[in-house]
């Protein structure tokens, strides 16, 4: 239930680019005529359960039984009709694949970045799914050599990925966490980079991002999680080279709404243990990285409604910090811990229309990454005199974010940039010249050019009076005269906003005169903290009208009208589109949900759930009756009615960690047994696949293809 972290035929060619500049015609086209074959039909088999004196009926509990034989036939069952449904499609779906496929550079290579006598970097081979990761040592451009070939290590694997890899400090031992079977339970092993071995040891049932060495070369922390719930909660400490069996348990997290994390902090003097939970409080642990059989020590104890992260500047420390502050502020404290707030200084002051996001402190200067109405900007402040500057930006509205810069002393500070119409880029900011360098951008073939396509910022009224922003593009030329086809994307949970971004395979609508916009609803945090606040827990319907507004105020500006307007969200953004197919039916076309977070009731009162404590402070805990009360207004499942519904792509991954395939699978059959039109109804179950969809550069097309090729067939441009 977490994020998405919550996203496209050479014979067409022709007709798409005509289209694209008359697009009167896409809403008289007709759907051609769908296959007359009958939908899979789920067995009901009534679960009764009985809470604050309610008893709730739920027909398709059963299909939570993963290994059942009938549950498997029901989802290959579903799997068949949708490839029935969309054969008319076939050569769409493969001519929109190999699109966006062509767009991509095969042979690629990333930015060198230097870390101790080592410049880290990887690359990508024509036809390979995976990239090689290399190191040069002591320059840039020295001879490569391979430190892990990722294809070769997929290989006869349906399913593969590659966690955290952690250098030891003399550069010769990388710890690193594989996952083969998408449930985000990952094995750690360890391998001399100097002669290619692998060590002997395997560590099962790991967390993808906790791993942190300490000084000495031997010595690693890591973060075990629990094989049922999912959850990381206990930290242990491993010597190389020895048995799992006998590693030390160092810290266990007894909260099971907390988070915990692992790192090693910028200096190198620290490992910082991290335990909390978005929006409720936060600790932070600190041990000297030179004496690793010590004991973590909190930097400030934990405290209902105080969240902070502590970065290390080796003569003392910042801290970023919602004391006194919602949207945060940044404070220095002495070298010592655990701290006291009377020895803070305040260094950032707190502002009701900039949300701080994340500090990063170098050596000379530190870097302060500023959000204003979903627009991420960089502070610089010099610390030798407390000088203060901001990144100049190309454009205005557009995403930056903190890039890879492992230096502490470095001069130059790297960020990662895109909007709408430019593509990924990895910046370089000098400090003392003040000049940008563009170290590479992502290189999209086919004949690409941003100047052919425009993007707007426009901002929607919701029902109460708040003020949405909505970032919009489109291929240049086309007319907001109420006919032309649009994708409405959206999130809102959990506090992450959505950046405006660029997608290549997005192209593939914008060429055949879709518009896609991104609606920044509340339960993120665009407009800062309270934003989020305002979209969650008993005001989680703000998010639902809000999204559903940003529809209207659309169609009301003429870019797009009912009969061509689409949907679409992942994970936390399904449960949006789930409640919006049960709220707005007729103001969409159709709705694609790809892992939807529909089942929350059921979800939320299940504990034993991967992640779902973890989410009380989000959603409400059911055992609450007021909170439950409030759920059972807009859960999806819960919700499903005897009335029309638009036409539904629903997506899930048989082995999602984060939302169950169960959920859409149950909400599908719900839907089948009671609604009363005749729309598309279709189920993708990924029978290999999680929550992130298939691993592999390419084979993530494949859904985007079927997403893609599913409106145009509604639209009537398949073939």
């Amino acid at each position: 239930m977490k994020t998405t972290h919550l996203l496209p035929a050479l014979s067409l060619l022709a007709i798409a680019l005509s289209w694209a500049g008359c697009n009167s015609k896409t809403t008289t086209t007709e759907t051609k005529a769908m296959p007359n074959v009958a939908a899979p039909i789920a067995a009901k088999k009534p679960k009764n359960d009985s809470i604050h004196s309610y008893i709730r009926t739920d027909d398709y509990f059963w299909l939570r039984e993963r290994e059942n034989e009938e549950v498997l036939s029901y989802l290959r069952a579903e799997n068949a009709y949708t490839d029935t449904m969309m054969a008319t499609e076939k050569g769409l779906i493969k001519s929109l694949f190999e699109e966006m496929k062509a767009r991509i550079k095969e042979d690629d290579n990333g930015v060198p970045s230097k870390n101790g006598d080592y410049y880290y970097s990887y690359e990508y081979k024509t036809g390979q799914e995976y990239p090689i990761y290399t190191r040069m040592k002591g320059k840039a451009d020295g001879p490569r050599a391979v430190t892990f070939d990722l294809n070769e290590m997929a290989k006869d694997q349906p399913y593969f990925n590659m966690g955290e890899m952690e250098v030891s400090d003399d550069g010769k031992i990388a710890a690193f966490s594989t996952d083969t079977k998408s449930r985000r339970l990952y094995n750690l092993q360890f391998k001399d980079l100097t002669t290619g071995k692998i060590y002997p040891e395997t560590i099962p049932n790991t967390d993808e991002a906790g791993i942190a060495w300490a000084a000495d070369n031997k010595t690693c922390f890591y973060i075990k999680k629990d094989p049922e719930t999912l959850l990381g909660y206990q930290v242990l400490r491993h010597t190389l080279g020895t048995d799992p069996k006998q590693d030390v348990l160092v810290y266990e997290e007894k909260d099971n709404q907390f988070y915990i994390s692992l790192s090693r902090s910028r200096s190198g003097r620290y490992i910082a243990l991290g335990a909390g939970q978005h929006g409720v409080a936060s600790e932070t642990f600190l041990i000297d990285a030179t004496k690793p059989e010590g004991k973590f020590v909190s930097f400030l104890p934990r405290e209902k409604g105080h969240e902070y992260q502590v970065d290390d500047a080796k003569d003392g420390f910042y801290i970023t910090t919602n004391r006194g502050a919602k949207n945060f502020k940044v404070v220095t404290a002495p070298n010592a811990f655990p701290t006291t707030e009377k020895d803070w200084k305040e260094v950032v002051a707190h502002r009701e229309d900039v949300q701080i996001e994340g500090v990063e402190v170098f050596e000379k200067y530190v870097v302060v990454l500023e959000n204003k109405e979903g627009i991420n900007n960089f502070q610089l402040i010099d610390r030798s005199n407390n000088a203060r500057s901001y990144v100049p930006m190309e454009e205005e509205s557009h995403s930056a974010n903190m890039g890879a810069n492992p230096e502490y002393n470095s001069d130059e500070f790297r960020f990662g940039y895109t909007s709408l119409t430019t593509p990924s880029s990895i910046l370089e900011f000098d400090v003392a010249t003040k000049k940008t360098t563009i170290l590479k951008q992502q290189e999209v073939l086919g004949g690409f050019k941003k100047e052919d396509y425009e993007s707007e910022r426009l901002y929607s009224t919701s029902r109460d009076g708040a003020k949405v922003p909505i970032s919009i593009v489109y291929k240049k030329g086309f007319n907001k005269d109420g006919k032309a086809p649009l994708l409405q994307y959206g999130y809102g949970s959990y506090g992450l906003g959505m950046s405006p971004t660029f997608s290549s395979a997005r192209l593939s609508l914008l060429n055949r005169g879709f518009a896609f916009a991104i609606c920044h609803i509340r339960g993120g945090d665009e407009m800062g903290r309270r934003w989020y606040e305002d979209g969650k827990l008993m005001k989680k319907m703000n998010t639902f009208n809000d999204f559903i507004d940003c529809g209207k105020f659309l169609i009301d500006q003429k870019y797009t009208s009912e009969s061509s307007l689409f949907a679409m969200g992942g994970s936390a953004g399904g449960l949006l589109m789930g409640a919006l197919a049960n709220m707005a039916a007729s103001q969409y076309k159709g709705i694609i949900a790809a892992v939807p977070f529909v089942d929350v009731v059921n979800t939320m009162m299940d504990a034993t759930i991967p992640l779902t404590t973890n989410e009380y402070e989000e959603w409400g805990n059911p055992a609450n009756k007021a909170a439950y009360d409030y759920m059972m207004t807009y859960s999806p499942y819960d919700n499903v009615a005897a009335q029309q519904y638009p036409n539904l792509l629903i997506t899930t991954g048989l082995h999602d960690s984060q939302v169950q395939y169960w959920e859409p699978a149950k909400w599908t059959a719900k839907l089948r047994a009671l609604k009363t039109d005749k729309n598309l109804l279709l189920l993708h179950t990924d029978m290999e696949a999680g929550h992130g969809g298939a691993s592999g550069r390419f084979k993530a097309l494949n859904d985007t293809a079927l997403e893609w090729a599913f409106m145009l067939k509604l639209l009537g441009l398949g073939v």
